[in-house]
């Protein structure tokens, strides 16, 4: 029998899928996907070593990622009497260092949509798993909003000015305060429900849109807790006449609702609180592009003893790239980040990395890209300590990783 029969039966269902997918239509089915890999090494012999404080926004990828990772979408649409609908299905494969074997497989998206039923022509409809709702900050690997989860909804619905999307997700296993036991009768389900209002694509300015974000969370067991968020983006096309676009978040949440409009901490009370600030621009000025993010977070925590504690995260970087010819540019990324718990030392880790790298295009966005690399990365003493941070060998503040990568989207 093999190790993994979980990877068996996620390979087997993907087959099938494809197989049935051909078989009902004429159509070819979709495929794409993202991954990255590559094999890397710290100096002086230690183990390959990243960088990064806990927490979201607060871990700059360039050169800095010891995983290896990847996921696969099955698509196919279809129209039958004047519906159009898609069935998807999106495996993944995750290793936290760079050997393939052995490895985690899964499946993180599996749902159907359709759009022009009759009692609702211009609306589109989904149930299942899948990716929803997503807004990134590339740099970082961190998406600001995510609504993705185990739910059905509606969206493209046209209200005013702008498109309406709603919908419903259940968690079935949520996460409770550390250090707090599940309930007696429910010892590994703490179920949780979440209703999101996502209303985007309005035009507020020449050139820039705005999208708000509602969540309302609810946990639903004994002890569960009901939470609230609230999320304002705004998009800036080709701002400052950079070619690119610039991204500004402005975010609340407390309670049992996640900043990014997720779910959060199921049994956290309204004493959580949390608020953000996210600045990210983009640029493409003949062969310099770029992006950078600027973010400003606190967290208000309650404790298990009673009262509660402010924790301030704060993370300034950027990656650019400038192209020498068509397909060879050389990529450098810069980054700080820090971290104070109220009543403890402030952790900080800075890190640069410099990349030459080949690719299609001379773009900041062209992928594939073929990158060798070198990251180095200081830090201080309350960084090395603190739960939850990436600090390379705990005997150390400063590290320089080298490696190679390649990153794809397709």
């Amino acid at each position: 029998m093999s190790k993994f029969p979980h990877r068996q039966t996620v390979l087997a269902l993907a087959a099938a899928a494809a197989s049935v997918m051909s078989a009902t239509s004429a159509q070819a089915v979709d495929w794409g996907g993202y991954f990255r890999t590559g094999p890397g090494a710290t100096k002086k012999d230690d183990a390959r070593a990243c960088y990064g404080l806990s927490g979201a926004g607060m871990k700059y990828r360039l050169g800095n990622e010891c995983d290896f990772y990847g996921e696969f979408l099955l698509s196919q649409g279809f129209k039958t009497d004047g519906v159009d609908y898609k069935a998807a299905l999106m495996t993944n494969l995750y290793h936290g260092g760079t050997d393939s074997d052995p490895e985690r497989v899964g499946i993180n998206q599996m749902y159907v949509e359709g759009k022009g039923f009759d009692i609702a022509p211009d609306t589109n409809f989904w149930i299942g798993k899948r990716f929803y709702g997503r807004a990134d900050v590339h740099i970082t690997d961190t998406f600001f909003i995510n609504l993705s989860g185990v739910g059905a909804g509606a969206d493209g619905i046209a209200v005013g000015p702008g498109k309406l999307a709603v919908a419903f997700f259940r968690n079935d296993s949520g996460d409770l305060l550390q250090g707090t036991p599940a309930p007696a009768n429910a010892v590994d389900e703490r179920p949780g429900s979440r209703f999101n209002l996502d209303y985007s694509e309005i035009p507020v300015n020449a050139g820039g849109k705005l999208r708000l974000v509602g969540t309302f969370v609810r946990g639903d067991f004994e002890g569960g807790k009901s939470g609230f968020g609230l999320s304002a983006q705004h998009n800036q096309d080709n701002a400052f006449g950079l070619g690119g676009t610039n991204i500004l978040w402005v975010q609340y949440a407390q309670g049992s609702a996640g900043l990014n409009g997720g779910f959060g901490t199921l049994n956290a009370s309204t004493a959580n609180k949390s608020y953000r600030i996210v600045e990210s621009p983009g640029w493409q000025v003949g062969p310099f592009g770029g992006q950078g993010q600027l973010m400003f977070q606190q967290d208000k925590v309650e404790q298990l003893g009673g009262g509660t504690v402010k924790v301030n995260s704060v993370s300034v970087g950027g990656r650019g790239s400038y192209a020498l010819t068509k397909n060879f540019k050389l990529v450098a990324e810069a980054a700080y980040v820090q971290k104070k718990p109220e009543g403890s030392e402030t952790q900080k880790l800075a890190k640069f990395t410099f990349a030459p790298t080949l690719a299609t295009g001379p773009g900041f966005w062209n992928r594939p890209e073929l990158r060798l690399y070198v990251t180095t990365a200081k830090w201080n003493a309350a960084a090395n300590v603190a739960e939850g941070n990436i600090v390379g060998r705990p005997d150390k503040t400063r590290q320089t990783s080298y490696g190679a990568q390649a990153e794809i989207w397709f």
